[in-house]
Order: structure tokens, then sequence, then C-alpha cells
């Protein structure tokens, strides 16, 4: 794991001013303070997993009426979607028309069957990363296990060989390396949001800091 400060890097991003203006946007796809890029950049947390397929897991767990284990093959047999969005990154740069595949969060839920007293879901993944939102966000259309990109194999540096995906909001709340969705009662913080991002994330709002 690497021994950067988390704390110290979310000081220098409030402190930062953007070394790029916002380019003219009449068609309204970039939230306030972003700049569009074609690149996708790898920014990440602590050291990349390295996760082979016949041993990876997600485990679907708490408050759900069947906690399930899937191993790839499983997951790889769900119903499975594609999507065009575009992401948004809190250190400002927006990437547009992004082409993904993967399962519906709703298909994970369909299978676990959530409680009604689960309002909360907590992404747990490889390397300890883990963030929050409310399972009605979860819910969105355009949700996914993600495990391809471009028509590819989503790459390792990128999440692989699955992530979560949930464009509507900053790209933090989209956690790399899943292998785990924990259903929950009360809302808790996840890494970033206990080191000072904010507890939700809304790119339209500027939802960066708590």
């Amino acid at each position: 794991m690497s021994d950067w400060n988390p704390l110290k890097r979310v000081a220098l991003l409030k402190a930062a001013k953007p070394k790029r203006q916002r380019e003219d946007d009449p068609l309204n796809r970039v939230p306030p303070g972003q700049y569009t890029t074609t690149k996708f950049p790898v920014l990440t947390y602590g050291d990349t997993p390295k996760i082979a397929l016949q041993d990876w897991k997600l485990k679907v767990w708490s408050l759900v009426e069947n906690p399930i284990e899937l191993n790839w093959e499983q997951l790889l047999a769900l119903p499975r979607k594609e999507i065009v969005c575009d992401l948004h990154c809190v250190t400002r740069w927006s990437q547009l028309d992004t082409k993904w595949e993967g399962v519906p969060f709703s298909e994970i839920a369909k299978l676990a069957q959530p409680k009604p007293e689960a309002r909360y879901v907590m992404q747990h993944c490889y390397g300890g990363y883990t963030t929050n939102l409310p399972i009605t966000e979860m819910y969105g259309d355009d949700v996914l296990l993600a495990f391809h990109y471009d028509g590819k194999p989503l790459p390792t540096e990128h999440g692989g060989p699955l992530r979560m995906l949930v464009p509507k909001l900053y790209l933090w709340k989209s956690a790399k390396w899943l292998n785990g969705l924990e259903f929950m009662a009360r809302d808790r913080r996840g890494f970033w949001e206990k080191n000072g991002y904010h507890h939700h994330g809304d790119p339209w709002t500027e939802e960066r800091f708590g």
C-alpha cells in the first residue's frame, strides 16, 4: 500500500487552481469547474491489485434475503447491458461518450433481494477501498458492474476485472476492483468520504468536499 497521505491530497486539491478553463459547452454536458479530455487518467489510492479471474469473487451480504457470492463465470452469465456515458472526476477532468458494458446493479439486487430496511450500499474492493451510496441511486439505469470499456476487457489500472460505474456522480463513487456490496440500514462513510470528499458527490452542484 502506498504511504502517501490522503488528507494531504484532498488539501492540495482544495487549494489547487484549475490549469484549464472550462470550454464552451452549448449542449450543457460539462459540469461546473470541469474541462474535457480524450484521455482516461489513472488516479488510484494505494497499489493496484492484480486479481486472477479464477480467484475473483463478488460477495453480496448483510440486509438481503439471499446473501450470494459469485465467481467470474456466474457474473458473466447474468444479463448484461451496454451504455454510453460521460465521466466526471473530482480532479476536474471530464471524458465524454465513454462506452461500457456490464451487469446492471438491478440484476444483482434481483438475486440478493434487499430487505425493506436496506437504504444504503457500501462498495467494497480488493485493496480495501470503500465508498457509499443510497440504494435508490444504485438502481439508476446507467449503474453497472462494469467489465468492458470501449469494447475490450476493463484494464487493471482502471479497475479491471470489475468496477462499479455510477456516471452521474464524481468518479470516486465508481469503485475500482469491486469485490463486495454491503446493504445497510444506516449510512457509513467510505474511504474518501472519511478523508475530506463530499458525502454524495454530485458534479453538477460541485459536491467535491465535505
